[in-house]
């Protein structure tokens, strides 16, 4: 069951990579690196490819919430940094860029990093972990904390926020999603003929406003960064932001893990992590648009 989830997260990872790829030019080519709105938002439902996006997207959420639902957070999660791969490849031969060394070794980095975490983490996480009431509402807590605070800063400080932070919050309000999208799906998958029985409305709300403000962070994220960028912030930061709860709050992890596996999973997310901010410094896209940003500012 655990190797059908990964399979499912695999190809859940190539829906979101063109998915994501489809729906950053879309908003690049409407939003021209400003903020998007509400008016931006609606202009984007009109737009073909923005639309198209959104449907290879939502695909490989519905594969994702499969994998959730079979395997642990702790596997699952990380592999979405093969998305990464996938849509620098894409958004470098479409713009007609060429990755340079940092960058490559940034994705290394990424990948490798999250790939190590999973194989390690498929050996140390407990199958099946049962998710309480309490648990469930101490994440949901700690989701309106994070939304309140990011939505807070988002909108008092909207003209100073650069596509890092969009990146970095879109990837903490994921990362909480994904968990209770996992308690919704194993509530769904235990309700034995009853589909809402199970399932906590409170939950169904949270997940929706997350989801909304996540998606926000994502399309202003679009607008001012390289699609892999945001690829990349998501695929490291949403991940290890539901690893940190599944294991902090979930107890996925079994009850004796060697020190040395647990020292190579940090070690493992520590590489991921610093793969991300070398991306995000490196690559040459974001380089370009602050060579831009400065040649702006002198002539204004």
């Amino acid at each position: 069951m655990v190797w059908i989830a990964v399979g499912c997260a695999v190809a859940a990872a190539f829906f979101l990579a063109f998915g994501a790829q489809r729906q950053g030019g879309a908003v690049r080519s409407t939003a021209g690196g400003l903020s998007v709105g509400h008016r931006g938002i609606l202009r984007l439902l009109l737009n073909p490819r923005w639309v198209f996006g959104l449907l290879l997207m939502g695909i490989g959420m519905v594969l994702n919430v499969y994998a959730l639902a079979s395997a642990p957070l702790t596997v699952v999660q990380p592999i979405g940094a093969i998305a990464l791969v996938i849509t620098t490849v894409v958004h470098a031969r479409e713009i007609g860029i060429r990755i340079n060394r940092p960058t490559f070794l940034a994705i290394i980095a990424c990948v490798g990093g999250s790939i190590g975490f999973v194989l390690l983490a498929i050996q140390v996480t407990e199958p099946h972990p049962r998710i309480s009431a309490r648990e469930e509402l101490i994440v949901v807590l700690l989701l309106a904390v994070a939304v309140a605070v990011l939505g807070s800063l988002a909108v008092f400080f909207h003209r100073r926020q650069n596509a890092f932070f969009y990146i970095v919050g879109a990837g903490v309000v994921f990362g909480f999603v994904a968990v209770l999208v996992r308690t919704l799906a194993i509530s769904l998958m235990q309700s034995e003929g009853n589909l809402f029985a199970n399932v906590s409305w409170l939950v169904v709300i949270a997940v929706v406003v997350a989801s909304l403000l996540g998606t926000y962070f994502v399309q202003n994220a679009y607008s001012s960064g390289p699609p892999d960028l945001v690829i990349a912030g998501l695929t490291v930061i949403d991940p290890m932001v539901g690893i940190a709860i599944g294991i902090g709050v979930l107890g996925e992890l079994q009850d004796q893990v060697h020190p040395i596996t647990a020292m190579s999973m940090v070690a493992c997310a520590v590489v991921a992590v610093v793969g991300v901010i070398a991306l995000s410094r490196h690559h040459p896209d974001a380089h370009h648009r602050r060579v831009e940003q400065q040649q702006q500012s002198k002539e204004s």
